[in-house]
């Protein structure tokens, strides 16, 4: 029990990281049908903004987090009026949307590795502390702050979609763009704002990922994968799954490794998302579609 409800809190911290992620990946895809490969790595910017407001100046965690939320928000609006929406207009194909995605991807890795180097770095804060609540079951101040934080902007978000009008909006234009469009949304605010939302996430994602663990340039692109298979586990372009997916994923991988040794529990996390699939083809949350 003891080793069970351990891997447990590992598995809540790391797949509250992956929910951050995916949610925001999901809404982009559900609204915009664009698969964003640059997601990964507006995570590692948010990570890396936090080191220089939190190491290279010296301030607090907490204002350090705020800056990376706000500088990959302003990433995503700054690529959606430069970008995406120009590339929308020109009638890009998904193919070619896909491929810039990859592009952009690339530039953002090699800009964060030309200013920030390939060294690996760590934001300031306690690696050592934790308690004991329950006896022998150990939680770090780390993972404390991973879950506290990842689950009250989880609940934020998910209450935000579920009860205000942007959020409705974003919704109907997940459902149906077109229909949203003809039934008076404004859909250009609305994207504006889901870019807002996304990027906000992936910086909080980013900080996350580099307190929990250690931050490098590839920091994103390794998340980027199991965030991935959160979205399509939990129902590809459905926010709410990819919430659950996350979780399901992290705690997959985390309670694999009472069995198997831990160098395989990212492959355990996929053996999962394939049986979900196999019974399940749209997700646990997706709606199942007909060509």
């Amino acid at each position: 029990m003891q080793e069970f409800l351990n891997t447990t809190i590992n598995g809540l911290s790391s797949g509250a990281i992956y929910a951050l992620g995916a949610i925001g990946l999901s809404l982009v895809y559900g609204i915009l049908k664009l698969v964003n490969f640059a997601h990964g790595d507006f995570m590692t910017l948010g990570g890396f903004v936090a080191f220089a407001v939190n190491v290279s100046a010296g301030m607090p965690l907490a204002v350090a987090v705020l800056a990376a939320v706000a500088a990959v928000a302003a990433l995503g609006l700054v690529l959606e009026y430069s970008v995406w929406a120009p590339m929308r207009r020109k009638g890009a194909g998904v193919m070619q949307l896909l491929l810039l995605s990859i592009g952009l991807a690339f530039v953002l890795r090699n800009l964060i590795l030309f200013q920030w180097t390939g060294a690996t770095r760590t934001l300031d804060v306690d690696q050592f502390q934790s308690w004991n609540p329950f006896g022998d079951v150990i939680i770090t101040r780390i993972q404390v702050i991973v879950i506290v934080t990842a689950g009250v902007v989880l609940i934020a978000v998910a209450l935000m979609l579920r009860t205000t009008l942007i959020g409705k909006s974003m919704r109907a234009l997940s459902d149906s763009f077109d229909l949203a469009e003809v039934s008076g949304v404004n859909t250009r605010r609305v994207v504006a704002y889901t870019w807002l939302l996304a990027g906000s996430l992936a910086g909080l994602a980013g900080v996350l990922a580099a307190v929990y663990t250690t931050l490098t340039p590839n920091t994103g692109w390794f998340l980027l994968l199991s965030i991935f298979a959160a979205v399509v586990l939990g129902g590809i372009g459905n926010a709410y799954g990819a919430l659950l997916g996350g979780i399901v994923l992290g705690l997959a991988q985390e309670w694999s490794t009472m069995l198997i040794r831990p160098t395989y529990k990212e492959a355990i996390g996929f053996l999962v998302l394939i049986l979900v699939l196999l019974v399940r083809p749209q997700g646990i949350l997706g709606q199942a579609r007909t060509v």
